[in-house]
């Protein structure tokens, strides 16, 4: 069970925050569509929970209108949300500095946060985030399609007809399975209500944090995969253009949100753990973080059974990656790996 707090915004409003795992701290600035208690559950977010806690002391947080936080959404400003990232951080009492992850609409408010408090903020790490909304674009067409989104939101989101929410969520993992899209459908409904989805993706398109980029000095590293349909890939170069001596890296995915097993989620994970000097936990540089977490459950003691059910996967495909684990360690039995990883 996730241990939840709760502060209070400069409107009176309630949020809901966690801090879970160990390591250098790390803080996610919030973004759409998150709950505290189910992502653990869910196979469109598990996985960023388990990477991130697996190796940062991890600062997350629902934002006003959604998850846990208070259904309502107060002043939807960019002020508010950074606002919002301000006194989560405080609340929190995580060491500074600290590693700043945003993704998305989450951007405007990290960009804003990292150029106002420069010593607070290690690095700055984006995902698949943008600067500018829509209406601030030059794109009418695109402005035209947003509004479209908007009113098939408010209109069809508690609609029995999953037809109308799979309009809105297969932009956010196209790649995803029937069964995955099934449960982001049903999870979207549990996170905020037709009416405050519509007032906070109004809002979104309007978010401007344009005139705070050139002020951050610390230093950024952008990811954006290429075939993102929500924020698309020119936004992730604006960003990097617009950030001084920023770092933009192109991920081989349609996902918005990165997805377990795909080669971009494995890239995204290697990579910014790199960028920020994090430890691996004397892991083996070799193992990809979906091998790290079935050694650590098998450092743990954990049957393979126990694992898969830990990991929301088969017993045959832990089977399988324990062998591929075994041959990059070159072992042959449980307790040689153990050992192997005791002696680190």
């Amino acid at each position: 069970m996730t241990p939840v707090r709760f502060v209070e915004t400069h409107d009176g409003l309630s949020l809901a925050w966690s801090r879970t795992g160990k390591g250098p701290p790390l803080v996610k600035a919030a973004a759409w569509l998150t709950h505290l208690e189910y992502d653990t559950e869910s196979p469109v977010w598990s996985h960023w929970v388990r990477f991130l806690e697996g190796h940062f002391d991890y600062v997350r947080y629902d934002e006003r209108g959604c998850g846990l936080s208070d259904r309502k959404t107060g002043a939807l400003t960019l002020r508010s949300w950074t606002d919002d990232l301000e006194r989560v951080v405080d609340a929190s009492d995580v060491r500074q500095p600290f590693v700043l992850l945003a993704m998305s609409q989450g951007t405007g408010a990290a960009v804003e946060y990292a150029a106002r408090y420069p010593e607070r903020v290690s690095h700055l790490v984006l995902c698949g985030g943008y600067a500018r909304g829509v209406n601030h674009r030059e794109n009418p067409e695109a402005e035209k399609f947003y509004s479209a989104i908007i009113e098939i939101f408010r209109m069809g989101w508690d609609s029995s007809n999953s037809a109308f929410r799979e309009v809105f969520t297969k932009r956010f993992i196209p790649g995803g399975s029937p069964e995955m899209l099934q449960w982001f459908n049903e999870f979207c409904r549990r996170t905020t209500t037709p009416e405050i989805g519509a007032e906070l993706l109004h809002a979104r398109g309007h978010m401007n944090a344009i005139a705070s980029l050139s002020r951050v000095k610390c230093p950024t590293l952008i990811f954006h995969a290429e075939g993102d349909q929500v924020a698309p890939l020119d936004e992730g170069r604006y960003l990097a253009r617009s950030i001084p001596s920023a770092q933009l890296m192109v991920l081989p995915s349609d996902n918005h949100i990165l997805q377990d097993g795909e080669p971009a989620w494995e890239t995204f994970c290697a990579q910014l753990l790199a960028f920020v000097g994090a430890e691996t936990s004397g892991m083996p540089a070799s193992l990809t973080p979906r091998e790290r977490d079935i050694l650590q459950g098998i450092c743990d003691a954990k049957s393979n059974k126990e694992i898969a059910r830990d990991l929301g996967v088969s017993d045959k495909t832990i089977r399988n990656q324990v062998t591929n684990i075994f041959a990059k360690l070159d072992v042959a039995t449980r307790q040689e790996a153990i050992l192997k990883m005791q002696a680190k």
